[in-house]
């Protein structure tokens, strides 16, 4: 690379110092010390004062030519993969500024060579910027005194600044990271509260049944859905459960989708298995897009008949308690999950529901919710909870809390890796 001459040198900045006696000696180091504390304390107010690394960036390599005795200083930083990507001089001479420039590329593309090519009357000294043992850049001071010393206190010197600087660069990343970390918690924060908006408040009041219903999701935004839909025209409620595989975000963004769909396709008016079939059918391309699918189970009860009619999407078959028999059963009917098949079909069931029958409808993290040892909470332990339930408890209210509770004692820890939604429905 071609570069303009430097400056010659005065042949006076060469010469030697005269012979100084012992006191001036000791006042000359005094001075020089006291000159180099007030420079670190400077350069330590900086990094405890600036929030902008911009503004500290621009203060080094001044502060790394002072504390050396060197006439310039420049400061080259490159990213974790080695690009560089900023560049800063110091450099009072602009007789000397514009030819120490034109070699700044040439520092900057060899940053990682300890012997950066410069001509050799021109005195350049660099030390590595070291953040967690990573390269980050290189620190440069220039001097043109024939008679400069590169000695062990500069040196020294020059390798505190250094890491002075490698902890204004982690700051400055911990602290983007932080902010970044804060924005999506606010962002987690609003879309919970959207979820949670979308989910019953309430539970309706329906004739001839009873309902409560809760969902507790793993993360602050989950995956698990449930709903009551309103049949327009008729006394029907649609009542519907699901779950889209996986948690957090994308999940809950799903669910959202999912609940949308759902409640246009209800709007048709077709029996569950068509209702199914319809909401396959338009969420595919999307779900197949994504990598996940949803598992559904949709019914609708008619106060008339008291009869509830049902389809199932590969979702985990909820528990019918007939109290007449005194046994419990599982509701399910054969069907795909949501989105794994364009063109899937689905059946669809009906039980006419007499009084003190109860169904519970439930996602999967229930029964998968695990102990200290692993051993999941499961069907059959979903299955005794119910049985116990409908017997010893009068009101869906109840019998949802002791369900969370018998949960609760089987893993204290409350370290459930999905999310777990349940809905009791009681015949009256």
């Amino acid at each position: 690379m071609s570069t303009s001459p430097l400056p010659k040198v005065p042949e006076e900045q060469g010469k030697s110092p005269p012979n100084l006696t012992l006191k001036e000696l000791a006042t000359q180091l005094n001075r020089e010390q006291r000159k180099i504390q007030d420079l670190l304390s400077s350069l330590g107010f900086a990094l405890r004062s600036f929030n902008n690394l911009n503004q500290l960036l621009e203060l080094i390599p001044l502060m790394a030519a002072r504390v050396t005795d060197a006439e310039a200083g420049a400061v080259v930083l490159c990213s974790a993969k080695g690009q560089v990507n900023m560049v800063k001089l110091y450099c009072p001479d602009m007789t000397w500024q514009s030819a120490l420039e034109s070699y700044l590329p040439s520092l900057g593309s060899i940053y990682l060579d300890l012997h950066p090519r410069v001509d050799p009357w021109v005195m350049a000294q660099n030390t590595p910027i070291l953040v967690k043992s990573d390269t980050r850049g290189h620190l440069y001071v220039f001097s043109r005194q024939s008679n400069y010393q590169w000695n062990e206190t500069r040196q020294k010197l020059l390798r505190l600044v250094a890491d002075q600087t490698a902890v204004a660069i982690e700051n400055d990343a911990l602290s983007t990271e932080l902010k970044r970390k804060e924005k999506l918690d606010r962002e987690l924060e609003i879309g919970s509260e959207i979820q949670a908006h979308l989910l019953p408040r309430n539970c309706p009041i329906i004739e001839g049944i009873a309902l409560a219903a809760r969902c507790l999701a793993a993360d602050r935004v989950g995956g698990d859905y449930y709903d009551f839909i309103p049949i327009s025209g008729s006394d029907k409620w649609g009542v519907v459960i699901g779950d889209v595989m996986g948690k957090g975000v994308p999940a809950g963004l799903l669910m959202t989708m999912t609940r949308g769909m759902l409640r246009a396709s209800v709007l048709r008016k077709d029996p569950p298995a068509q209702v199914l079939q319809h909401l396959n059918h338009v969420m595919y391309a999307d779900l197949d897009n994504s990598s996940r699918f949803v598992t559904l189970f949709y019914s609708e009860y008619e106060p008339e008949t008291r009869t509830l009619r049902f389809s199932n999407a590969a979702h985990t078959p909820p528990i019918y308690w007939n109290a007449e028999i005194g046994e419990t059963y599982l509701l399910d009917t054969p069907g795909m999950l949501i989105g794994l098949e364009p063109e899937s079909l689905y059946q669809e069931s009906e039980l006419k529901l007499n009084p003190g029958d109860v169904v519970v409808y439930y996602t999967d993290g229930f029964t998968e919710a695990a102990d200290s040892r692993q051993v999941r909470f499961g069907e059959q332990g979903l299955n005794q909870a119910v049985r116990w339930a409908v017997t010893h408890y009068e009101t869906p209210d109840q019998m949802l809390e002791y369900l969370f509770d018998q949960l609760r004692q089987f893993c204290p820890s409350g370290n459930c890796s999905d999310d777990m939604t349940l809905i009791v429905l009681k015949a009256q």
